[in-house]
């Protein structure tokens, strides 16, 4: 007898696994870095994988 296992996650489509990203905020701090802000995909609250569909099979009558 098999084991049963969870399926595995899906990638989520928004973002295609690049769940953040870091944007240039375009000024530089006093020793020259750029500033940059952290965005997180909306869609999968960045984890880069959605939880996947659970398949039901129908009974037949």
């Amino acid at each position: 007898m098999t084991d049963r296992t969870a399926p595995a996650p899906r990638i989520c489509p928004t973002c295609d696994r690049h769940a953040f990203a870091a944007i240039s905020t375009g000024g530089r701090d006093r020793h020259g870095h750029l500033r940059t802000i952290t965005v997180h995909c909306p869609t999968c609250n960045g984890l880069g994988t959605i939880p996947a569909r659970r398949v039901w099979e129908a009974a037949r009558a």
